[in-house]
């Protein structure tokens, strides 16, 4: 009986012992998220006051990597609590941000809108407003906007040094080249700018002369700063950020305005009345007929300016992007680790850009053929150009549209997740994709509704019908190409995912290896063999073709080619006034877009 009173103690005691062990393993685990979270608090603290912190919304990147850190450690019912409970802070933050957000975009609106108007006024009425006013109104955008980032860059950044905080998605390095070349051949043109204005000081205001200055100034400054900023989630002084932000995004809608403007109305085509020719009207020359330049190299300098206007209207809209996904940004948390790198290969493609580059090379050649015969004036030549230009077209958007359709096919047999974390330049990509498409949508339904209404006949109207058909087409299959893509989680995120739940993924898929380094939670990739898959080498074959494609498609439109107005059918059913603002409006949209999807084309080949 002793020995049996005995035994159950010893078990009654060994059963009382595993339950305060469990007990204290899980206060250890307990524990140890309470320390994880008491660094963090001390963390924010330290910078910041307790408002700052409602300010700042933690990102979802971040809130999974702590989840991932100890969801190992924690039991299911208190994973689901501690999530539950993350999530609700999150959604409180977020709601905080959104409400003093509201301010600063009320703040950029009313610029851009008074920035529109005084660019209008100063473009069609030389009296009241002229050149001079909308030149001083962006010397005082551009000297504030540089103020701003200089005090950010020596009081701002410096203080907020220590913050390990930085948006890895934010400014790759492929659209920090692009701003860095297209701020250097904008540069070009404003020292154009300055050579034709000091031709034209002895006549006219010393402010022509300011503009390109200060704007050549601010160019350096913003280049630079977008550079080194573009990637911080600042923490501090997050007010005065945003207000610099929303300021450095309107200024730069409103210089990219500005030069909308002036570049449609230098490249406005509009046809005499009776039709029969289709003289240029270059309408940009805002100098004075009287006042004639001193020295004879005024007119090359002039006619060079205008071939670089397409690249400073880019480098604007590159630098709008840029600083709206910083403002974005500002009092995120962001877990820099979990950003991927991903390397750039050419090698594992062949046919797409092969037939890309033939593409580009024949759109070139029958673009300068096109500009040639429009240039003479002679209306045999003209609509030998159109014809030329309108078949070309066709070819573009119908290879594009074919390939398209193939890669549509391949993301239904490649299936994969979508990315579910908080990125605000996937959303600023969409969004401005979508957006900026809506221009080529214009001008192609309206010049289907007017060939179609007029029932026109001849070769030349049934090729623009059925390029602007094709034209509607191929946007919206491009559309649905990119931004599917944009949303799909990378190749290497789905085989590391698989390499975490299942440790044989290694025999059963030999394509990748991944290391973890000891000392990071990052992941660097290497192929173990030369070709990946066959659905992945299709995708970056329909990708490198549509990135020339749309390349060739910016060119044309951006340096001159103007078949709008040059084939008169539009003209003639919607009259000269009200066309030149469909088409003036409509296609600065785009060739934004075109340039937009090579970049957006870019992403989705190296996701690929």
């Amino acid at each position: 009986m002793i020995n049996i009173c005995l035994g159950c103690t010893v078990r009654s005691t060994a059963r009382d012992n595993n339950r305060v062990q469990a007990q204290f393993g899980r206060t250890d685990i307990m524990n140890t998220l309470a320390r994880q979270m008491f660094r963090t608090c001390n963390k924010l603290f330290s910078r910041k006051t307790l408002n700052d912190v409602v300010e700042a919304p933690p990102s979802n990147i971040e809130t999974a990597a702590q989840m991932d850190n100890i969801q190992h450690l924690t039991s299911p019912s208190h994973n689901t609590s501690v999530r539950d409970s993350i999530h609700h802070i999150e959604e409180v933050m977020e709601r905080a941000h959104h409400g003093g957000g509201w301010l600063y975009g009320i703040i950029c609106i009313n610029i851009l809108i008074l920035g529109c108007a005084l660019v209008s006024g100063s473009a069609f009425n030389s009296v009241a407003i002229t050149a001079v006013h909308r030149h001083i109104f962006l010397i005082i955008l551009l000297l504030l906007t540089m103020s701003w980032m200089l005090f950010h860059t020596v009081f701002t950044s410096r203080k907020d040094e220590d913050a390990s905080f930085r948006d890895g998605h934010a400014g790759p390095a492929w659209l920090r080249a692009g701003l860095l070349l297209f701020g250097l051949l904008s540069l070009i043109m404003d020292i154009f700018k300055i050579a034709i204005a000091v031709g034209y000081l002895h006549c006219d205001s010393a402010v022509k002369v300011a503009f390109p200055v200060v704007q050549a100034v601010f160019l350096f400054v913003q280049t630079y700063f977008l550079w080194i900023h573009v990637k911080d989630c600042v923490q501090l002084h997050t007010h005065l950020t945003r207000c610099g932000l929303a300021l450095t995004l309107s200024t730069n809608l409103v210089v990219w305005m500005a030069a909308v403007t002036e570049e449609s109305l230098h490249q406005t085509d509009i046809p005499d009345l009776n039709y029969n020719v289709s003289p240029r009207m270059h309408r940009a020359s805002v100098v004075n007929k009287k006042c004639n330049c001193s020295y004879s190299a005024c007119n090359t300098f002039k006619e060079a300016s205008y071939y670089l206007y397409p690249f400073n209207i880019e480098y604007s809209l590159f630098a709008s992007a840029m600083a709206y996904v910083m403002w974005k940004n500002v009092g995120r948390l962001v877990d820099n680790h979990r950003h991927h790198k991903v390397k750039f290969r050419i090698k594992d493609v062949c046919l797409g850009p092969l037939t890309g580059v033939l593409l580009v090379v024949a759109g070139l050649a029958t673009f300068i053929a096109y500009e040639v015969d429009i240039e003479t004036g002679d209306v045999t030549k003209t609509d030998k150009a159109l014809l030329i230009h309108f078949i070309m077209n066709i070819v573009i958007v119908s290879m594009m549209s074919l390939s398209t359709v193939i890669g549509c096919i391949i993301y239904m047999l490649d299936h994969r997740e979508h990315a579910s974390e908080k990125n605000p330049t996937r959303s600023l990509d969409v969004g401005l994709l979508v957006g900026a498409s809506l221009g080529q949508f214009i001008i192609s339904y309206f010049t289907i509704v007017a060939v179609v209404a007029i029932e026109a006949r001849g070769y030349l109207n049934a090729l623009n019908l059925t390029w602007a058909l094709l034209t509607v087409l191929q946007l919206s299959l491009q559309n649905y190409f990119i931004i599917e893509g944009l949303h799909r989680e990378p190749f290497h995120v789905m085989q590391e995912a698989a390499l975490h739940t299942n440790p044989h993924a290694f025999q059963e898929n030999p394509e990748i290896i991944i290391v973890q380094e000891s000392h990071k939670s990052s992941y660097f990739l290497t192929s173990s063999c030369d070709k990946p898959s066959w659905k992945r080498r299709v995708l970056k074959e329909v990708c490198a073709f549509l990135l020339l494609a749309n390349i060739i498609l910016w060119i044309m439109p951006a340096f001159g080619a103007r078949p709008q107005f040059d084939h008169p059918i539009e003209i003639q059913f919607y009259k000269v006034s009200m066309w030149t603002a469909i088409v003036n409006i409509g296609l600065p949209f785009g060739i934004f877009y075109r340039m937009h999807s090579v970049a957006s084309l870019f992403e989705v080949y190296i996701m690929s």
